[in-house]
């Protein structure tokens, strides 16, 4: 079992990566640093049992994800739609 020491450390880890991903000025970077942080809180729930702390994180992962894979896709798209102009 982890020490509690440890799970603290942990904890707040993940509270300066997932509050440190405000300050990304690319809305890419603000995704994958929240990704990080959802997955470090998801890591210190399941070390102190609380299903509350990784079903919360679980959640903001995925729509993190979801939001990155989105916008990786409309970037693509119009790269995509760019390059197969007439005249380029």
């Amino acid at each position: 079992m982890m020490s509690p020491q440890v799970a603290a450390v942990l904890g707040w880890s993940a509270t300066a990566v997932f509050v440190g991903s405000y300050f990304s000025r690319r809305a890419a970077v603000l995704r994958g640093v929240q990704m990080l942080g959802s997955l470090l809180w998801i890591v210190y729930g399941a070390l102190i049992a609380a299903k509350p702390v990784i079903a919360a994180n679980v959640l903001v992962f995925a729509a993190a994800a979801w939001t990155l894979l989105r916008e990786n896709a409309a970037l693509n798209a119009a790269t995509a739609s760019e390059a197969s102009a007439p005249g380029r």
